[in-house]
């Protein structure tokens, strides 16, 4: 996915201004930055919820905007924060939800064994005939993210996945998205307020400030002391864990 000279305006405020970026494939890709730097906007524009004012977005050789919904929908599952599907539906019926795109509302026993699957993937059987309103919060991320691996797509995009959820199930959520890449090979672009999360799970971070890319690269290349501090206007120290690159701010 080519990202060229995207943009965006509301009135005479820009919120994404000229972001140009290619998404590595195969990866983990996060979107970091602090309040109002566009992340959620590029996000939307990603996802064709909101239309963008310039630029242009190639997937796979052709503008994103030039797909057919449907045809999109088996090449990019897209789940933001307010996944406000009916809530008298069981976990099961909800993950049915991701083939659609395919079968509409007749589902066949192929169907029927990938959503057993997708279940079984994100160990949701004990609670799959239990609706959704009944279940936890870190559970019904989990149906929500089965219900993404049952569309079966190339692509993943996640609006902030572990919004509203305590630190264990939001780092239980983010091993499932490292999973989503790792064995089953999709590519992921994500939202994240959490700048240790994209450090931790990520392979690539795109940070924003302003609506502008105040730095895209590895993990290695962007949580440096130097640009955490000048994105965040804050001093920020920077230890390892793991090998990996995590950050302190006071």
């Amino acid at each position: 996915m080519i990202i060229d000279k995207l943009s965006k305006r509301y009135g005479s405020k820009t919120v994404v201004d000229s972001i140009s970026i290619e998404i590595p494939k195969r990866a983990v890709t996060s979107m970091i930055g602090p309040n109002g730097a566009g992340k959620s906007t590029v996000f939307n524009m990603l996802a064709r919820l909101i239309a963008r004012d310039a630029g242009i977005v190639d997937f796979n050789g052709k503008d994103i905007e030039k797909w057919k919904s449907k045809e999109l929908a088996k090449k990019i599952a897209i789940l933001t924060q307010s996944n406000n599907i009916q809530m008298k539906l069981t976990v099961r019926e909800l993950v049915a939800f991701g083939r659609f795109p395919y079968s509409g509302s007749r589902l066949t026993e192929e169907d029927e064994a990938i959503i057993s699957k997708a279940i079984a993937y994100l160990e949701l059987q004990d609670i799959q005939h239990q609706f959704i309103d009944e279940i936890s919060g870190g559970q019904r991320q989990r149906a929500y993210i089965a219900m993404v691996i049952a569309q079966d797509t190339e692509y993943i995009l996640l609006d902030e996945p572990t919004n509203n959820l305590d630190i264990y199930h939001a780092t239980n959520m983010m091993k499932i998205v490292r999973r989503l890449c790792d064995e089953l090979d999709k590519t992921v672009i994500l939202v994240l307020h959490e700048i240790n999360y994209a450090a931790f799970y990520s392979d690539y971070i795109c940070a924003l400030v302003d609506g502008r890319v105040a730095k895209f690269g590895t993990v290695d290349e962007v949580m440096t002391k130097e640009v955490l501090s000048s994105i965040y206007n804050v001093e920020f120290e920077i230890m390892r864990i793991e090998g990996k690159p995590l950050s302190i701010y006071y």
